[in-house]
């Protein structure tokens, strides 16, 4: 189980320890997966626009083309369909890329709504994509440009948008501010369906910003209850109980081997290796 947690949290660290140069598109396809209205909140739009819109990655059909996240209307009414681009690393090409993904989706899917694209970056210092030739789609806020540092480190800053704004914030303050949300969430949140999700959320970027935080240093922004909701509490908690099975076993084998039984049909009754036997009848 250790080393599955630890394969775990290597692999989370792959995506977004280092953001100039590892893309994160997985995390924020999840955000906006369990909380679209943190999405319309980023665009200054009304979080309850989030329901009537089904968001999804979608792939341009005969191409290498896929968009990170598409927000369509769930019925045709008079409400943009929104493209989502997550962009963490310098690219002098995307916007070139993204208004052909973007053409090629309309003429392959002929949507009688208009359109509107955001792209998210974490800093102003990586967009470094060349916009002569779509100047137009800037102007007319077509095409709309978040930087996630820039956002208000207001206090009254919904609670979606500072848990975005978590993934961006540096290491120094992460923790006093994963605290400070853990908090919201618990006193802000009514739905305790939501605030597992929040919860989940949270945890999940401060493992990919600190991969060896400890069992103890996740404790002290989570009360008992809330941790219990996390993974990395499951995943503690049943590592714990698989532990307390084989302690369990362990003190059973004096007694199979009272019964006449060899450490080889013991070790086999109880799933534990013979060593494990010998070692058990040695300590009695």
């Amino acid at each position: 189980m250790v080393k599955k947690h630890k394969q775990v949290h290597n692999y989370l660290c792959k995506i977004i320890s280092s953001y100039p140069s590892v893309k994160t598109d997985s995390v924020f396809y999840r955000l906006f997966q369990e909380f679209p209205d943190i999405f319309f909140e980023l665009i200054g739009d009304s979080p309850d626009t989030a329901s009537i819109y089904q968001f999804s990655s979608v792939e341009i059909k005969q191409t290498a083309f896929r968009i990170d996240g598409v927000f369509v209307p769930n019925v045709a009414m008079d409400q943009p369909i929104y493209f989502v681009e997550v962009q963490f690393q310098a690219d002098t090409k995307i916007y070139s890329r993204l208004i052909a993904e973007i053409c090629l989706y309309l003429r392959q899917n002929q949507p009688v709504n208009d359109w509107s694209a955001v792209v998210l970056y974490p800093s102003r210092s990586v967009d470094t994509g060349d916009i002569k030739h779509y100047r137009e789609f800037f102007i007319s806020q077509r095409v709309r440009r978040i930087y996630l540092d820039e956002l208000s480190s207001e206090p009254s800053l919904p609670i979606g948008i500072a848990t975005v704004k978590l993934i961006v914030t540096s290491e120094d303050t992460a923790i006093i501010e994963a605290r400070e949300l853990v908090e919201r969430t618990r006193l802000e949140i009514n739905s305790p369906i939501k605030q597992q999700q929040l919860l989940q959320l949270i945890e999940t970027i401060l493992l990919y910003k600190f991969p060896t935080m400890t069992k103890e240093e996740m404790e002290k922004m989570f009360s008992i209850s809330e941790l219990k909701n996390t993974r990395y509490f499951q995943d503690v908690f049943q590592e714990g109980k698989e532990e307390g099975q084989r302690q369990e076993k362990l003190r059973m084998v004096a007694r199979f081997l009272k019964l006449g039984l060899t450490v080889e049909q013991v070790a086999e009754e109880l799933s534990l290796s013979i060593e494990e036997v010998k070692q058990a009848a040695q300590n009695l």
